[in-house]
């Protein structure tokens, strides 16, 4: 299936992506939203409601991405729903501290190990925040990140690795200073020896490592197990800090997070946590946090500047906290389920076709992989057959499923996937399969 075959229930959406480029870089407000890594042309999204959501043209879909994470009830939940138009019928905004961002904090601070929390209003700017505070605690410059893990458009987090491990990072993008990219060490992921080789080089300058809790921006490559904690030690013994990114993770991937799947059983606790997508509602908002020392340092109890008009705002805050408290053990139940349900029979209609892949999970989330064996850090998930997960997404988007525009993301579920939602899904997969078959260069 190539997207010529839909070009006839697609004239809307191509209308609005014609007007929207004349007006917008690439005609999106986030690059992975112009389909340009599988072609074709993007779908331009009217309205959704639970599981499905319904373009300019009028056609649904079942939604496998949820707004990248945060839909974790499903669209238009009708309790999440009420509640947002209550908090917008009091006022939208009010520059003041309001009831539900204490309720809100309460909430992330009984779910995780954080102690104190800060409200921002995106992921970046919750690790650009992080980071700053890190920094200020510790008097030192150097941050540690992995290839792969995605922590925001922030400078010094937008870099890739120098010459060797222990070498400083350059700039990944344009318009990234050289400066800001030279105070980054770019290590590959779920590597003990880098990490130590690192810090060996380098410990007396490192403010902090920062990592995806379990990463989902190359695709979900689960961390190793023991990697996270050994992260947490090394940090502490040489007087850094360590935080752990849990803007897609947090409350997704478990109740607690990908802090659940690991630190939870292990024992161990991040410096420091950021968190945003599931906390929100569905609106823009986000947070970091940590223990009660470190957050001390923030203005204005500290020295550490962060401030933001809309931060805690009343309507985002409200709309993530009806999300947190009716996202119920049972809830979760049925994301596991559904995300088992839908992954198992992925793996076995690709087996079926003949297609080399390889799914891995972490909690709720996972993502399929278009190469034959495990994929353990970035440079092994850039080898898989991207032209095939083009083929596949194409097929999938014309049968009514929405999969990620891009082979390097994460898939989510939500609770509103029901029988209907999930037979559509298993439907679509052996023409799917097929489709990826013989686009593969396999």
């Amino acid at each position: 299936m190539t997207p010529a075959t839909t070009t006839s229930t697609t004239a809307a959406s191509e209308a609005l992506f014609e007007r929207a480029r004349a007006v917008t870089p690439g005609g999106v407000n986030s690059p992975v939203r112009a389909f340009n890594a599988v072609g074709g042309t993007p779908r331009f999204i009217t309205s959704a409601s639970g599981a499905w959501l319904t373009d300019a043209d009028g056609n649904d879909y079942v939604d496998l991405i949820c707004s990248w994470g945060p839909m974790l009830l499903g669209h238009a939940h009708p309790d999440v729903q009420a509640a947002v138009a209550g908090a917008v019928a009091r006022g939208t905004s009010y520059g003041t501290p309001t009831e539900p961002e204490v309720e809100l904090a309460e909430e992330i601070v009984a779910r995780t190990p954080v102690e104190r929390v800060r409200f921002v209003s995106s992921g970046t700017e919750a690790t650009m925040s992080a980071i700053r505070l890190a920094r200020g605690v510790t008097g030192r410059d150097l941050v540690v990140k992995f290839s792969g893990c995605y922590h925001g458009h922030v400078d010094a987090l937008l870099a890739e690795a120098g010459s060797g491990v222990a070498t400083l990072a350059v700039p990944g993008t344009s318009g990234v200073p050289a400066s800001s990219a030279g105070e980054t060490l770019v290590l590959p992921y779920n590597d003990r020896a880098a990490v130590l080789a690192a810090f060996e080089t380098h410990g007396p300058r490192i403010a902090c490592l920062i990592t995806e809790a379990t990463p989902g921006n190359m695709g979900i490559v689960p961390p190793a197990p023991g990697f996270n904690a050994f992260l947490a030690e090394t940090c502490r013994s040489h007087g850094a800090l360590f935080i752990s990114d849990e803007v897609m993770t947090g409350f997704r991937a478990t109740a607690q997070g990908g802090w659940g799947l690991d630190g939870a059983i292990e024992g161990w606790t991040p410096d420091l946590m950021t968190f945003g997508k599931v906390m929100g509602g569905g609106f823009p908002a986000a947070a970091f946090g940590g223990r009660t020392d470190l957050m001390a340092h923030l203005a204005p109890e500290g020295r550490v500047y962060q401030a933001g008009t809309l931060s805690g705002n009343p309507v985002a805050t409200t709309a993530g906290l009806a999300t947190l408290r009716l996202a119920t053990p049972e809830v979760h139940d049925h994301l596991d389920a559904t995300a088992l349900t839908i992954r198992t029979a992925v793996s076995e209609a690709l087996a079926a076709a003949g297609v080399p892949h390889t799914v891995q999970a972490a909690g709720t989330m996972f993502s399929v992989f278009f190469r034959d064996s495990p994929v353990h850090d970035f440079a092994e998930a850039s080898t898989q057959d991207t032209a095939a997960y083009a083929a596949f997404f194409h097929s999938m988007l014309a049968q009514g499923v929405y999969l990620p525009p891009s082979a390097y993301e994460a898939w989510f579920v939500s609770a509103a996937h029901d029988d209907r939602a999930v037979s559509t899904v298993l439907d679509a997969l052996p023409a799917a399969a097929l489709a990826a078959a013989t686009a593969g260069g396999h």
